[in-house]
Order: structure tokens, then C-alpha cells, then sequence
């Protein structure tokens, strides 16, 4: 039995398809499902059920995906301590980021890290909140930043940071300029550009509909970059996140959003057994300056 089988079959647990698995492992699909098969006959069962809408688990493959899991883990755990040990000095600390925080708020505690710890490397990792907290879940990941609607329970711990207001954002030579304030009401008129990866968007659509409001979505993406850009073109307005809009922008505008205020609190999320890691105390406190 190999780590790579285990593996993939890990993926078609989390992805539901051979398609999906495969891309995320990226590996090609014949690859993975002769893998899938050499663990299944090692196994001596047939280990997903495959349907028109992808791989379900047999109750053999329910039976073993705990253990499975829990080998997978441990190995990349040793991976990562034996990195740890055989480059010495270099302790490498990884960051989960999420998506749509901002560098602005975050890059000066983490140069001021930095600074007092050089021998201590820094790897950043972008990705959605979901696929950050797995991560983390399996110890490929040191902690996260993120901003959860709700608090997460054990076995995460969470600090908070700092506090996020929403503003709208929109060309340095639009009309909004004119204005001291705006509500929601206000982006009624303007073209909207919507942001797919924002965490509060289902609770916006709430309020929205509740006040009677329509916001036409003129644009969307899952690129913050692209949501900037559209803006400075003057393409359309968006409700951001203050941090996320570049220190420096010439071109792009904003004002705090109103009735209603909008915010989000920035959270440093990490396991329960961070406390025998002095590096990693000492990365949070350097965080909690931000």
C-alpha cells in the first residue's frame, strides 16, 4: 500500500468525483482510478460506489477512511517536523490567508516577525476559508487567518485581531466622489460588481431583500485583483472590505458604507496544542499588533 493511493482516495472522499480528484491532486484521471483500483485489491473490496453523479462511499470505504485519514496525517506530520529538524535553524511557519483579506493591514506585522526572528521562514497560503480550515485540520498548516460568520468550536482556538469596516469603492471620478455618505439605497443606480468570494455576501442579499433594495449585479468575480481593477476603470462600483483596497490607489475612491454599517472581525485560527509552540506564540503576538 502506498501514500499516493491513500491519498487519492482521500481526494475522491472530499471531492465526490474522479474528475475533481484528480484536478486538485493534479494527476491525470487514469492515474488516480488505477490507483483507487491497486488499493482496492490490496484492500480486498470495492471501496466507492460509482454513479452518474460521482463516487459514493461502500461501507468498506467508510469502514477504513478514519484510519486512512488519521495515517495520512501523522505522515504529513512527520514530513513536516523532519523539514523542521534537517534545515536546522530555518523553522518554516505556514499562514493560511483568505481570499479576500487585504495585505495592507497584515504586511508590517509580518515584516516586524521578520525582523525578530530571521531565522524563522514565512509561508503564505491564499486560499478559501473551507480549504484553509482542512488544511489546518491536517497539520499543513500552522494557522489561518480568516474571517468566520460564526465561532468555531473545539479543537480550534481563535483570537481575534481587528475589525474590518465595508465601504464602497468606486472611480476617482465618479459621482459618489460628491457625496459624504452612502447607504445601499444609493448603489441601486450604479452598475454593481460582485464579489463572489466575499464571506458576508448571502447575509447582504438578506438585508437587501428586507429593505426592498436591488443591486444589479452588472459583474462578478472571484478575483479581488479583477473587482479593483473594474472599479478604477470605472465599470461599476463594489462593497470591499477597507484593508482589501490598495494603501496607495490614485485611482479608485471610497466612502464607509451606511445604513447599514457593514464590518467583519479578523480572526487568527489555530489548534488547541499550539501552546507547546513558542515560534507560533510569538507569530500571534506579532499579529495582534495589526
Amino acid at each position: 500500500m502506498e501514500i499516493q493511493q491513500i491519498r487519492y482516495f482521500l481526494a475522491v472522499c472530499d471531492h465526490g468525483t474522479i474528475t475533481h480528484a484528480a484536478q486538485r491532486s493534479y494527476v491525470s484521471q487514469p492515474s488516480l482510478t488505477q490507483a483507487i483500483k491497486k488499493l482496492e485489491d490490496e484492500i480486498g473490496g470495492v471501496l466507492f460506489a460509482r454513479t452518474r453523479s460521482g463516487c459514493q462511499l461502500t461501507p468498506l470505504g467508510r469502514m477504513v477512511e478514519p484510519n486512512f485519514r488519521q495515517i495520512y496525517k501523522d505522515l504529513q506530520a512527520t514530513k513536516a517536523e523532519a523539514i523542521r529538524f534537517t534545515r536546522l535553524n530555518t523553522i518554516p511557519l505556514r499562514i493560511g490567508l483568505m481570499k479576500t483579506i487585504g495585505s495592507q493591514r497584515l504586511s508590517p506585522c509580518l515584516a516586524g516577525f521578520q525582523q525578530d526572528f530571521p531565522n524563522i521562514e514565512l509561508e503564505l497560503i491564499v486560499d478559501s476559508e473551507v480549504a484553509l480550515l482542512k488544511q489546518l485540520d491536517l497539520e499543513l498548516l500552522d494557522i489561518v487567518i480568516s474571517a468566520p460568520i460564526h465561532t468555531l468550536a473545539a479543537p480550534y482556538q481563535s483570537k481575534v485581531l481587528y475589525e474590518e469596516r465595508y465601504v464602497v469603492a468606486f472611480s476617482a471620478t465618479h459621482r459618489f466622489n460628491q457625496l459624504q455618505k452612502i447607504d445601499l439605497k444609493a448603489l441601486q443606480s450604479e452598475p454593481y460588481l460582485d464579489r463572489l468570494n466575499c464571506e458576508l455576501r448571502e447575509g447582504l442579499k438578506e438585508v437587501c431583500h428586507n429593505q426592498d433594495i436591488d443591486l444589479y449585479a452588472a459583474y462578478r468575480s472571484n478575483s479581488e485583483e479583477w473587482i479593483l481593477r473594474m472599479v478604477e476603470e470605472g465599470i461599476g462600483v463594489a462593497l470591499m472590505p477597507e484593508y482589501t483596497l490598495p494603501k496607495e490607489a490614485t485611482n479608485i475612491s471610497y466612502r464607509y458604507l451606511v445604513e447599514p454599517a457593514i464590518s467583519r472581525q479578523l480572526y487568527v485560527i489555530y489548534m488547541q496544542q499550539i501552546s507547546v509552540k513558542s515560534e507560533l506564540q510569538a507569530l500571534i503576538s506579532h499579529l495582534s499588533l495589526a
